[in-house]
């Protein structure tokens, strides 16, 4: 199953990868659609890092840069979960910014961006499955419960010994309470 992951996961960063590095050469011709977004962003930003920039042309800078480095990571294998993860964050703002199908009069305009748009939820879905897969191998979860079980197991024998020990010696006490001198 491991070529099958890896041949996906490649072909699911491809996008990321091809338009972070094509967005972060030219943020120019996504500055238009990108303004609504990154004027109701830009406030929040303003408020939790006062240092960071909050122009538009830089943030499409930033979210392409980020797309490109999680996409790399993502089709080499490296820091799957959590690129994946990141991937999807990215996703959800340049959805938002290039295919607001319901913002549209032209019904061929609505329909191309309704495409758009399931294709990224579509993309969204694909990056959340590589997020929560663990390659085969148990989940935290499974791992947790089963330490618990395996300390409860050797707790319980523990006792046991214990107990076992416990009437050793009061037979042994007891035996040697009987004994001359």
């Amino acid at each position: 199953m491991k070529p099958v992951r890896s041949l996906a996961r490649v072909m699911l960063s491809g996008i990321f990868v091809v338009s972070g590095a094509r967005n972060l050469q030219n943020p120019q011709r996504l500055v238009p659609a990108a303004t609504p977004v990154t004027d109701r962003v830009a406030p929040m930003i303003k408020r939790a890092a006062p240092q960071l920039p909050t122009d538009t042309e830089t943030l499409i800078r930033c979210n392409s840069a980020v797309q490109l480095a999680a996409g790399l990571l993502l089709a080499t294998g490296r820091l799957t979960r959590p690129a994946a993860l990141v991937l999807a964050g990215t996703l959800v703002p340049a959805t938002a910014a290039g295919h607001p199908f319901w913002k549209n009069d032209d019904p061929t305009m609505r329909h191309n961006n309704q495409i758009h748009f399931l294709k990224n939820l579509g993309l969204f879905g694909g990056l959340l499955l590589a997020a929560a897969d663990t390659e085969g191998k148990p989940g935290l979860r499974w791992r947790t419960g089963h330490r618990i079980g395996h300390s409860r197991r050797s707790v319980r024998r523990a006792v046991r010994t214990v107990r076992r020990e416990a009437r050793i010696a009061v037979v042994s006490a007891s035996a040697a309470r009987r004994l001359p001198g």
